[in-house]
């Protein structure tokens, strides 16, 4: 039982360390963060719009965030490294806390929605959800569900292609759920795969990309007929 509580202490401090982080965090743009032990203590990498702001004027803002995850929230000899987010429109904690920042400042929950929808799919990612919820324009809450694009919500690709991020806008009426999800540019959908062609000789030929929406029935039709007409047009070899 010992291992199952160890698992549970260290979830539960991970996300506290990473409320606490979003929190501190938020005017430079927090983007998530990475937690490995190493045999020198813990490895924490955290990932930023504005790593300058991170870092504060010589150092004091990185040396305070370690003090704190040390000493409040157990973290054995933290190191911290700051990465820049090369493109925050696929980084989905940044899109989430735009989207509350946006809820906050009056936007019309819609408006905001379709706004960081829209910025993510510009960008050239493959996917983008966006949720909202709670009392949007009245008391009564709700949820409200943007969606464009290749979105996978449950098998290993859920995990490993799709980023998410959460945020919380506070309101007069109460406070709002911001949801988003992306998946980004390059990554390996499960239905894509190529087929290689090869010509008479063993050589690799051209690289033809498919997705299991281009196999339809028609589609296979097609190609073996013209594989036929092909090969009935090639003249057979004559005996000598």
């Amino acid at each position: 039982m010992a291992i199952e509580r160890r698992f549970v202490e260290n979830g539960i401090r991970s996300a506290r360390v990473e409320q606490y982080l979003a929190k501190e965090l938020k005017r430079a743009g927090y983007g998530g963060m990475d937690m490995a032990r190493t045999p020198l203590g813990t490895q924490v990498t955290i990932f930023a719009e504005k790593p300058g702001i991170v870092i504060g004027k010589g150092g004091k803002v990185v040396r305070d965030i370690t003090t704190a995850l040390q000493n409040e929230y157990g973290i054995d000899a933290p190191q911290i490294e700051v990465q820049q987010v090369e493109n925050p429109a696929f980084n989905a904690q940044i899109m989430a806390e735009r989207l509350a920042n946006s809820l906050e400042r009056g936007w019309y929950f819609r408006k905001a929605g379709t706004s960081i929808l829209r910025r993510v799919m510009e960008s050239g990612g493959l996917g983008c959800e966006v949720i909202i919820s709670g009392k949007l324009t009245g008391a009564r809450s709700r949820v409200q569900k943007f969606t464009e694009g290749y979105i996978k919500h449950s098998g290993e690709p859920s995990e490993t292609i799709v980023d998410s991020g959460y945020a919380i806008a506070i309101k007069k009426l109460g406070v709002i759920g911001c949801q988003v999800k992306i998946v980004p540019p390059g990554a390996q959908l499960p239905d894509h795969f190529e087929i290689i062609e090869s010509d008479k000789k063993g050589e690799k030929g051209a690289k033809h990309a498919f997705s299991a929406e281009d196999l339809s029935e028609d589609a296979l039709g097609k190609e073996i007929d013209a594989e036929m007409e092909a090969a009935e047009d090639v003249p057979e070899e004559e005996d000598f």
